[in-house]
């Protein structure tokens, strides 16, 4: 999955990618960021400009 070019994504469909990508290959936001090369923060703020934000307990964006 490409995620590089997250910052031009529609981010209602981004989320669903990221969760994806969280739920099958990555153990943490971290270490999803690290695989695919992304700024956390840019990538959290992005999300959080369309009202998802990050739960810890649940490992996902909602």
């Amino acid at each position: 999955m490409n995620l590089k070019s997250f910052e031009t994504m529609d981010p209602h469909l981004l989320v669903g990618l990221v969760n994806t990508e969280l739920r099958n290959n990555a153990s943490s936001l971290d270490d999803l960021c690290k695989t695919h090369g992304l700024d956390e923060k840019s990538l959290t703020e992005r999300l959080a400009s369309a009202d998802y934000h990050f739960s810890e307990e649940a490992g996902q964006f909602r």
